[in-house]
């Protein structure tokens, strides 16, 4: 947008999320050369999203990623508006009056159900809540896990899966320094767990795992990983499957499942048991979980192609524990189009749509883009597509001028909101760091938004 007098106007960008695809987003805005102003609001007052609630404790090079993050909050043209709910503080529509453009960078929060009867008895979780829970995360501060069952039962065979795993079977002093939550250290400090089953409804050629994901469950101290000869057989569609040299992953993972089958489980404390070709039908229990009936799967169809179809044979499996862990899903935001269905703001390379047609100054990147995919790194370039769309959409275009944060700010303040901002966030973090360092840990985490606040 440009005057006749060769002056460009400020372009105002709200972008709403302070997760890898927001960050990425914002480091594409003020790349670009041209005059750029990115407000980025988010609900809680710590940025960061899921590298800092969702990356395990135990992965502490997986957070590095904070740094970039960090950096890019430190660029001229940066705000940061923590403590900010779109959708409860402000609107949409208001934000869209306030600013040029709104990017959704919300990610995917929720999970996918499994949808069987007794999914929602006591003792049945989802992965995002444990995960949430031992890492401090406000939303799942208060949940309770009952470590006194000696059964739990992970539903999914991804990395999240395998995240949950390895936080319930490893000794609790290798989690001792690292930035775990202390109230998930005490309590499975004292967990009862001796085995744990991963269960996925495909074979070990279609397990989503990292090879170095599953490698690390065959490492944990006190704990041996196995399964039984005939889970890891094969057919002759996922030999074609696995001699594919794009399919690398997953011939580490089957050569892995392989080496597990030999383990002994005597002398170790707790057993962790891979289950192949099998679905929950249901949960079963006198007010909480005591066991879950599983479908045994046959696949069907071509290499890559397969196709789960269960055949009637069912066993039931004596559990305590439940963690579903098949999948995140985004959620509607008030005032911007939803595919239910997929889960997705619908969208064309970013530009948000609504019955085929782009929403003006609406645009979506992230999880809430593509679903849940990927890993951090994936975001950099799916947020670059959204933004060059962005940019494509305003070179010519002569819009009014909007006010940005300074009436997105008076707004929020005349409605009594608490605004963080970014050196609210950086005492935030210092204050963490500092209560790490009596118990050698990289930082204690304030778990409460109250507590947080408190510190300013």
């Amino acid at each position: 947008m440009t005057h006749p007098n060769g002056r460009q106007d400020v372009l105002h960008i709200a972008i709403v999320g302070s997760g890898p695809s927001g960050f990425y987003a914002a480091e594409a805005l003020l790349r670009s050369g041209r005059n750029v102003q990115v407000d980025m609001i988010e609900r809680l007052p710590t940025p960061f999203g899921l590298v800092r609630s969702g990356v395990a404790p135990d992965h502490p090079k997986l957070k590095q990623s904070t740094l970039v993050f960090d950096r890019i909050s430190r660029q001229e043209g940066f705000n940061f508006l923590g403590n900010v709910m779109v959708g409860r503080d402000v609107s949409l529509v208001e934000l869209q009056s306030t600013h040029h453009a709104v990017i959704l960078a919300c990610g995917a929060h929720s999970d996918r159900r499994m949808g069987i009867p007794g999914e929602d008895l006591e003792g049945s979780h989802t992965a995002t809540a444990f995960v949430g829970w031992y890492n401090g995360h406000p939303d799942f501060r208060d949940r309770v896990f009952d470590f006194t069952q000696e059964v739990a039962v992970i539903v999914g065979h991804g990395n999240v899966a395998a995240d949950v795993c390895r936080i319930l079977a490893k000794p609790v002093d290798e989690l001792r320094s690292t930035d775990i939550s202390d109230h998930a250290f005490h309590a499975l400090s004292e967990s009862r767990l001796r085995e744990i089953y991963l269960v996925g409804r495909r074979g070990p050629a279609q397990a989503k795992f990292t090879p170095k994901e599953l490698r690390e469950l065959g490492e944990i101290e006190g704990t041996v990983a196995r399964l039984d000869a005939q889970e890891c057989h094969v057919g002759a569609q996922c030999e074609v499957e696995l001699a594919s040299p794009t399919n690398t992953f997953a011939a580490k993972n089957v050569e892995l499942f392989r080496s597990y089958i030999l383990n002994e489980s005597s002398g170790a404390s707790r057993t962790i048991r891979f289950r192949f070709c099998l679905r929950p039908v249901a949960l079963h229990g006198n007010g909480r979980v005591e066991a879950m009936t599983l479908e045994r799967n046959a696949l069907e169809g071509p290499a890559f192609a397969q196709v789960a179809r269960p055949t009637g044979a069912c066993e039931v499996l004596s559990c305590g524990l439940v963690f579903r862990s098949i999948g995140y899903r985004s959620e509607a935001i008030e005032g911007a189009p939803f595919d239910p269905q997929r889960g997705v703001v619908p969208n064309d390379r970013g530009r948000v749509l609504d019955d085929s047609h782009h929403v003006p100054g609406l645009y979506v990147t992230g999880w809430q883009k593509r679903g849940p995919s990927g890993i951090i790194g994936t975001n950099r370039a799916d947020s670059i597509e959204t933004v060059e769309a962005l940019l494509s959409d305003f070179a010519a275009a002569s819009g009014s001028p909007r006010p940005g944060a300074t009436a997105l700010r008076d707004l929020l303040e005349g409605r009594g909101i608490r605004i963080v901002g970014l050196e609210d966030w950086q005492k935030i973090d210092a204050a963490e760091t500092e209560r790490g360092k009596a118990t050698g840990k990289p930082r204690e985490k304030f778990t409460r938004i109250d507590e947080m606040l408190s510190v300013l």
